[in-house]
């Protein structure tokens, strides 16, 4: 299990960074304002890990590449968070979760690589049990907050895309804290330009914001020393932990719980995304 615990670790920490992220919303944030602030937390944490560890070197093309796919990634954050904003937590990130789904299908449509039958098969019944939650969802599902959901799948299927196809070989934590100061300063610009801060107004709101911010940054590092250590498949499909742990902190915390039929929805999805990076 050693080697397994850094994917493992960060998987749990955004599952509950999830669910962090609505208590702070409640608590009066809005998401252009906790994004900017967990964001700069972020900044400071991976310039302090660059500058203790080995001193890694990018060239011009690949400080470009990254800042652009930072674009990619700010719309990723945002569009996520609004969905958590506007749905419930497990409903939000399980629609998220359709990113492998869209990145399989659109490498396959790219002629990056082949979708086989068995990838195929496992892609519906990943949809279908998404629909079978979605459908039964007892208070009304608020479709804006699904669309936002799968704007933000669709970024990462961007981000995974653009990274594979330029990036290859490149150092992880270059990439990362390139792309990091070009959706931080996205996010100051647009913040600044709006000239609307809304900061939490109780104190487990600012505790839950730091907790969110920290979990955030501790989870990109545990994601690159698990890459290094088990490599980048095994570390995705372990990412799966993040809707399960999201599902159940969602239950404890929120009060957020879900159907019978929307739990075997749930249960059907996630076993046909492990499935479909299996076998695709």
């Amino acid at each position: 299990m050693f080697p397994l615990a850094p994917a493992i670790a960060a998987g749990a920490a955004l599952g509950i960074s999830d669910v962090l992220a609505k208590i702070v919303l409640r608590s009066g944030v809005d998401v252009l304002s906790m994004l900017s602030f967990r964001s700069v937390v972020g900044l400071a944490f991976v310039a302090t890990w660059l500058h203790f560890g080995p001193k890694p070197y990018a060239d011009a093309r690949v400080r470009w590449i990254s800042m652009g796919i930072g674009i990619m990634f700010a719309g990723l954050v945002f569009c996520l968070f609004k969905a958590i904003e506007a749905i419930d937590v497990p409903t939000a990130i399980l629609s998220y979760f359709t990113y492998p789904l869209l990145t399989g299908l659109t490498a396959s449509l790219a002629g990056l690589e082949p979708l086989r039958w068995k990838g195929a098969l496992c892609a519906l019944a990943a949809f279908s049990g998404l629909a079978l939650m979605i459908g039964a969802h007892p208070a009304g599902l608020v479709f804006a907050g699904v669309a936002y959901a799968i704007g933000a799948a669709s970024c990462r299927t961007g981000v995974l895309l653009v990274t594979r196809a330029c990036l290859i070989g490149a150092d992880a934590r270059l990439t990362t804290w390139w792309s990091m100061i070009s959706s931080t300063a996205l996010f100051i610009a647009v913040s600044l330009a709006k000239q609307d801060w809304n900061m939490p107004q109780t104190s487990v709101g600012w505790g839950c914001l730091l907790a969110l911010s920290l979990a955030t940054t501790v989870a990109i590092l545990f994601i690159f020393v698990s890459t290094v250590r088990i490599g980048p498949f095994r570390t995705a499909l372990i990412m799966h932990l993040e809707p399960l742990t999201a599902m159940i902190m969602s239950a404890i915390f929120l009060g957020e719980l879900i159907t019978p039929i929307q739990g075997a929805g749930s249960a059907i999805m996630l076993a046909a995304l492990v499935a479909f990076q299996l076998w695709r």
